[in-house]
């Protein structure tokens, strides 16, 4: 976690803290307005009314996740933000997914989901990667390099197997 020290004060203070929401919200009951109010805390913006993210939810940093409206993160979904995620409109991301913007080798690079990408369970996105437009990520697929708008992937490494041409 070498890239702990490239944070300012600032950023180390925020991470602190939302680690302590994180826990409480992942902890504790919440009514629904009082679930919105810590995931609006953590990301640093008001949740559209129309996106949901299913508790636990899991992060490092949170004030580099971008999520536009109308998208639906399930139980149990890892974010690993500090080099920043962007989910666009429609997305759908299954229990259990992680979003993975460091790795081992040190390696920061931002996450990019764009228009109605479904990621089934389990499955793993690693740094750098771009999914594209209606693209569909099959359980428990590692994702290790750009997804082309309209195609399916699978397997570990993520490889494709249908490709609309549309």
């Amino acid at each position: 976690m070498a890239w702990i020290n490239t944070l300012t004060t600032v950023e180390k203070q925020l991470m602190a803290q939302n680690q302590r929401l994180l826990q409480h919200l992942n902890t504790e009951r919440h009514s629904q307005g009082e679930t919105k109010q810590l995931l609006s805390e953590i990301l640093g913006y008001q949740l559209a009314n129309s996106s949901e993210i299913r508790l636990p939810f899991y992060t490092d940093y949170g004030r580099k996740i971008q999520i536009a409206k109308d998208v639906f993160i399930n139980c149990n979904v890892t974010m690993s933000d500090i080099g920043g995620i962007t989910i666009a409109k429609g997305v759908v991301i299954g229990p259990g997914v992680s979003l993975l913007t460091t790795d081992c080798s040190q390696r920061i690079a931002p996450i990019t989901i764009e228009e109605n990408v479904k990621i089934g369970g389990r499955a793993i996105i690693l740094p750098g990667v771009t999914i594209g437009n209606n693209a569909v990520i099959q359980a428990g697929a590692v994702v290790t390099k750009r997804v082309l708008k309209n195609t399916v992937v699978a397997g570990n490494p993520a490889e494709i197997i249908l490709e609309d041409k549309r």
